[in-house]
């Protein structure tokens, strides 16, 4: 038990709260540091040594408990006490002029005072303060139930845990938008694309999805800010006249307010306001796509009310998509990490929304027939806030005589296997996934996962060093891997170079479904792979199998059997297979004889936690006898497993009349007691 920390520990921890909350203020919302990251992480780290010495120091305000608390399993609900209603849009100044008709006429009066401030891309979130604490933290949802993201919101160095100065009610919500910098966005791309994940389309999901982690330490680790532009629940005797003097109110305490925002007299100051941003909307740090005006006193507000899902007293005036022209020099096609081909227009250099434009997807081959784009022709590019431009139409009327209808390949651009398009999809793609170089990171890490080759401490990052060290060039390569290889790789010692060699030596004893769910066949999961595994028995025999032949298979369709025919018609696919079973990766025969098979055509449910063996292994037994397991109760279910702490599954099972056996009567079923 650690003792009580001595006064002077306790007002050096004091001291290092209120340091690193005023740097975090300079740093975050003023943009301005006054010390290196060096010093500020020297900071952090001493307040953290003191508070793990002594946990009592601990408060709900530290700046330590902002980096993030354990991952949830799901976000909880909130019901929101006051509505978070939608605006309405205005799309032109004739929109703006009605809204502000309607003001006056409901008012009585034609000089209406707004507030007016940018409408920013993020996500709108309430907080409620308690007696000065952040104390919940949640998503707009559907107005009237959001999500409990309060452990994500601390996270915010921009929302303050506890609030500056006094005169706050002792209970209120504060309500803005969540947002992530342009700078942040950028930076947060690049370590994607370095690191072979997905890259976010705009910064409106770069922060939604940052906000909406189970794991907080990931929302803490992108930079994200928040602005305040109203308010919820509020003790009435306590409001201002206006809503800009509790914005200033709000600021006095802490709570991040746009600086942009502004008050403006009537329908003149308003579109003046617009104009003025919408000219400098590309050299803020932020995106936004129009401005919002609210009538600014809030006694007009009361009597100006709500419809169904909006206010009446505010509108958001939105920006007009910006387009330019410019003309497609080629179309080249991309292969992606899943063996999907985009075609993605090369343009002539053109300027549009802020940025200058070089390229735009096409997303697939029949969009590019049904928008009728062409190399050679003069196209209209629009970039409504998004980073990926978008090819809205041709002009067929400027297009030259010598303008090429584009055609998508039919072998794969990097690795030549055969493009596979099945009946009604959109997308093709690349055939050859255990060859094609595009596809390498994503076919490794499927081979290797659990349910697949259980090559246990083969992670993402030591992927990434092997294929960037070029040690490997397909999964077969894994097996050629020496202790002295992975050895010399960046955080890999000796003996984990050993482990990893070790659990590949472990892997090559397999069985014929896992291989064949290894190999990442399109729509072959692991309930397909023990199908063909029964029905052909061999590998060779799936191998051989025509289309028709494949279709003979339960459950599986002509979709699914065009993808088993073209994978195993590629030459390269063959010799990986051939090269890893000369590797050694080997299974047992499957069982031939009904006799041997003793539950084929019986279902079984697993629920619970069996002492002798795990839920894998327990399915594995069951398949080997010919069972089919699923993860959910039917009438079809012939047996539920239940082990210790069942789920509702029991429940299920006892509500439909299924028969349930517990550990001892399954291990009697399979043959493991007598």
């Amino acid at each position: 038990m650690t003792a009580n920390a001595p006064e002077e520990i306790k007002r050096r921890a004091e001291e290092l709260r209120k340091e690193i909350e005023f740097h975090n203020l300079r740093y975050y919302q003023l943009d301005s540091p006054l010390i290196s990251d060096a010093e500020y992480d020297r900071l952090m780290q001493e307040l953290l040594a003191i508070e793990r010495q002594y946990p009592e120091l601990v408060t709900p305000d530290s700046p330590t408990q902002r980096v993030g608390a354990p991952p949830v399993a799901a976000f909880a609900t909130v019901r929101h006490e006051i509505p978070m209603l939608s605006l309405e849009n205005a799309f032109s100044d004739e929109d703006v002029e009605d809204f502000h008709r309607r003001v006056s006429q409901r008012l009585g009066r034609n000089d209406i005072g707004y507030l007016v401030e940018p409408k920013l891309d993020g996500l709108a979130v309430s907080l409620i303060y308690d007696k000065g604490l952040l104390v919940c933290g949640a998503t707009r949802g559907d107005g009237h139930t959001g999500e409990d993201i309060t452990h994500n919101v601390r996270t915010i160095r921009d929302i303050p845990l506890r609030l500056k100065g006094s005169g706050w009610p002792e209970r209120f919500e504060v309500r803005g938008e969540v947002f992530m910098p342009k700078k942040a966005f950028l930076a947060l791309n690049e370590r994607a694309r370095q690191n072979g994940d997905k890259v976010f389309a705009n910064l409106r999901n770069a922060a939604a999805g940052s906000l909406r982690q189970l794991d907080p330490k990931i929302t803490a680790s992108r930079r994200l800010c928040f602005y305040s532009y109203g308010y919820g629940i509020y003790p009435d005797e306590q409001l201002p006249e206006t809503q800009s003097a509790l914005m200033d109110r709000f600021k006095s305490w802490g709570i991040p307010v746009n600086p942009e925002r502004r008050v403006v007299q009537s329908i003149a100051g308003c579109l003046a306001y617009y104009r003025d941003l919408l000219a400098r909307r590309h050299d803020l740090p932020y995106d936004i796509d129009g401005v919002v005006y609210k009538v600014d006193r809030l006694a007009d507000r009361r009597l100006m009310g709500f419809v169904a899902r909006a206010p009446r007293w505010a509108i958001a005036h939105k920006f007009p998509a910006e387009e330019a022209t410019t003309k497609v020099i080629a179309i080249e096609v991309q292969v992606g990490r899943t063996g999907a081909l985009t075609p993605v227009a090369r343009l002539e250099p053109v300027f549009v929304s802020g940025v200058t434009v070089t390229n735009a997807t096409l997303h697939n081959a029949d969009e590019v027939r049904r928008r009728d784009i062409r190399v050679g022709d003069t196209v209209i590019v629009r970039r409504a806030g998004d980073v990926i431009p978008e090819v809205v139409k041709s002009l067929p009327e400027l297009r030259p005589a010598d303008a090429q209808i584009f055609q998508m390949p039919s072998h794969c651009p990097v690795c030549g296997s055969e493009v596979e398009l099945a009946p009604g999809e959109a997308i093709a793609r690349c055939s050859g996934g255990l060859y094609c170089p595009a596809q390498h990171k994503e076919s490794i890490k499927h081979f290797a996962s659990r349910r697949a080759m259980d090559i246990d401490g083969l992670g993402d990052k030591l992927v990434d060093q092997i294929l960037e060290n070029k040690l490997i060039e397909t999964v077969a390569d894994l097996y050629r891997l020496t202790v002295e290889q992975l050895a010399a790789l960046d955080r890999m010692g000796r003996k984990s170079a050993e482990n990893l060699v070790n659990a590949l030596e472990k892997s090559k004893k397999t069985t014929l479904p896992r291989f064949l769910y290894a190999l990442g066949i399109r729509e072959v999961g692991e309930v397909t792979a023990q199908t063909l595994a029964d029905h052909f028995r061999t590998l060779d025999a799936i191998m051989a199998a025509n289309e028709e032949e494949l279709q003979q298979v339960p459950d599986i369709g002509p979709s699914v059997a065009h993808h088993i025919y073209t994978f195993f018609r590629q030459p390269h696919n063959i010799e990986v297979i051939r090269a890893l079973l000369d590797a050694g990766v080997h299974w047992e025969e499957v069982a031939k004889t009904t006799a041997d098979r003793p539950l084929q055509g019986q279902t079984f449910v697993l629920t619970g936690t069996l002492s002798t063996m795990t839920r894998d292994e327990a399915k594995a037994r069951l398949q080997a006898l010919g069972g089919k397991v699923t993860g959910s109760v039917s009438k079809n279910t012939r047996y539920v497993i239940a082990g210790a702490d069942p789920g509702s599954k029991l429940d299920k099972a006892r509500e439909l009349g299924v028969e349930v056996l517990d550990e001892e009567a399954f291990l009697r079923l399979i043959g493991d007691q007598n």
